[in-house]
């Protein structure tokens, strides 16, 4: 995107996130300290309460992102203490701990609404893991998307700025459906703010007070998406060894965004009809029927009414998704919008990467509008960062401007050179023994996907470096979509510039 090769780091990728604040509640000082430790960074705060009690004082004063609670405390149970902050505020995801012997009441609790639940001894990785994805899902529930008339004087990345008829209409149309309990499609290219429409639409609608959590269909192995919305029961596949709850139970009376629904399987589609049609469903591996009333928005960046057409994706579950449709325009047909947004970057980035007030020259702006912009505004944003850096004075030049983007041409994908000499070209071999050993003795409870994991890092990293980082050209090999490996590639951390390599393989 910035040169003749292609260089993507998204696992790296600059955030600038508030604090994600976590109440733990539990009377073990152990617990206690484990979480302080485990949280001792810049990018979390840590309050404790000893008892359930203290806890519900702590939440009615803070509003914490994500509330850690124990089910045994010495002055009420912790059912109880869930009752009183769903109360407080249900958009909060609430995470229990629970010793093996109540797993059974922290799965009652997933069904009103519990976010998860850990199993005690605590494993620091699954910890974490766990609550930094709630802390995101807070996030996600909480912070407004924000819609700026002029250019926008926060620096926040959750702001819809445009002021283009393309964009009015937008608007306008999540203002219509936002109060209407029905379900919603988006569609657009990759990078056109798809999350952001699903929110403003969530944070406007009836269901704004309860839980909104997303899921994006194409991150996901296929074998375990179906677990992901669903739930499993114990003993439905190799690596199940508990009841999970799924993404439909955990938002019951909320809403859930389904991101790239237009990569998920038959099956998944048959399942998902259902839920649309009669609100019913059963985990996998099971035979009981479970009711859920949640309200979905999907998204795609595919031509769902092509691939409809063509039977690519059942068309029952197409009309019922399309009862209302929502296209955002592909940054191309609102260069209206350009100088709005590059001054809304601008102000984001500019602290950031240590500049000043800088501003874009007309010249700038004038190239900026004549280029087609196949990334959309995921690549602007990407764009205004490498000039900050390029830049010298408070005034973006066109010079600092990546080659490409003065050209007005597209780069294409990296072209065949010479491997880089780090890190090493070499592919060692995986040692599947060896991690296997390694993930039992630790005692993992999610090694299933552990595995998948690390043999979709292994495969595309092979067919990446065989086609020199073509995706058109991977993907095709694979057998999936573009959009499907771009997701599996930012989601699995690859890096591709000359060459391709995970961080895993840096590590040594």
């Amino acid at each position: 995107m910035m040169a003749s090769s292609e260089s993507v780091t998204v696992s790296g990728e600059e955030r600038n996130d508030p604090v994600a604040s976590i109440l733990v509640i539990d009377d073990e000082p152990s617990i206690l300290h484990a979480f302080r430790r485990a949280f001792d960074s810049p990018e979390y705060e840590v309050v404790t309460a000893p008892n359930g009690a203290r806890g519900l004082e702590l939440a009615a004063e803070g509003r914490p992102d994500v509330v850690v609670l124990d089910l045994n405390l010495p002055d009420m149970g912790g059912m109880e203490v869930f009752r009183g902050l769903r109360k407080i505020d249900a958009r909060i995801p609430v995470l229990f701990i629970t010793g093996h012997g109540t797993t059974e009441t922290a799965i009652e609790a997933m069904k009103d609404g519990a976010f998860d639940y850990l199993l005690k001894p605590l494993k620091l990785a699954h910890v974490r893991e766990l609550v930094g994805r709630a802390a995101e899902i807070s996030r996600l529930s909480r912070e407004p998307a924000l819609v700026a008339d002029d250019a926008p004087k926060t620096d926040r990345a959750d702001v819809l700025v445009g002021r283009s008829p393309a964009m009015q209409e937008v608007y306008k149309a999540v203002g219509r459906v936002a109060p209407q309990d029905i379900a919603v499609l988006i569609l657009g290219e990759s990078g056109t703010g798809k999350e952001l429409i699903a929110r403003a639409i969530y944070q406007h609608s009836l269901r704004a007070s309860s839980p909104f959590l997303a899921v994006n269909c194409a991150a996901i192995p296929e074998s375990l998406l179906e677990s992901e919305l669903f739930g499993h029961e114990r003993g439905a596949f190799t690596g199940a060894d508990r009841t999970r709850i799924g993404k439909f139970e955990q938002s019951n009376g909320g809403t859930l965004f389904l991101d790239e629904i237009g990569d998920m399987t038959p099956l998944t589609q048959a399942k998902i009809l259902r839920v649309l049609q009669d609100g019913t469903f059963e985990r996998v591996g099971g035979n009981s029927t479970i009711r859920s009333n949640v309200r979905v928005i999907a998204a795609t960046n595919r031509d769902l009414p092509r691939l409809a057409a063509t039977g690519a994706f059942r068309e029952d579950l197409y009309y019922r998704l399309s009862v209302f449709t929502i296209a955002l325009p592909p940054l191309r047909e609102r260069v209206e919008d350009m100088a709005l947004l590059v001054d809304h970057f601008l102000r984001r980035f500019g602290p950031e990467l240590g500049k000043g007030a800088v501003q874009a020259a007309p010249e700038a702006l004038e190239i900026l509008r004549r280029y087609p912009w196949p990334g959309n505004i995921r690549e602007l944003q990407s764009v205004v960062k490498w000039s900050l850096l390029q830049a010298r004075g408070p005034v973006l030049l066109p010079d600092f401007l990546p080659e490409s983007v003065r050209s007005g041409e597209p780069p294409a994908a990296a072209p065949p050179a010479a491997p880089p000499t780090s890190p090493p070209a070499a592919e060692p071999a995986v040692d599947w023994e060896g991690f296997l050993e390694c993930r039992l003795a630790e005692g993992s409870q999610n090694l299933y996907a552990e595995a998948l994991a690390l043999m979709e890092r292994t495969l595309l990293t092979r067919v990446l470096r065989e086609t020199e980082g073509n995706q058109v050209q991977a993907a095709r090999i694979l057998g999936i979509t573009r959009g499907s490996l771009r997701t599996k590639i930012r989601a699995l951390g690859l890096r591709i510039e000359r060459s391709v390599w995970s961080q895993d393989d840096q590590a040594g």
